[in-house]
């Protein structure tokens, strides 16, 4: 599936995801896919260029699933 979706610039607010350009199911980077989820779909490069910053994001989410998942078992009572 391929949008060929031509953008009006009265539109300018709308999602980056429905851009002709951008929707050719390019593999995106962690920075960009953070970027999306940030920013509700409008920005992809909201987080810049640096790699260090989705690895970032994706360490804390993976930390908050752990310590959800770990902590009933830590701390049940007995």
């Amino acid at each position: 599936m391929k949008t060929n979706y031509e953008f009006d610039s009265r539109f300018s607010y709308a999602s980056t995801v429905f851009n002709a350009d951008f929707n050719n199911f390019a593999p995106i980077n962690a920075n960009q896919a953070w970027s999306l989820f940030l920013t509700a779909g409008r920005n992809d490069a909201a987080l810049g260029d640096n790699p260090e910053v989705g690895r970032f994001f994706n360490n804390i989410l993976k930390a908050v699933a752990f310590t959800a998942i770990i902590s009933p078992f830590i701390f049940r009572t007995f």
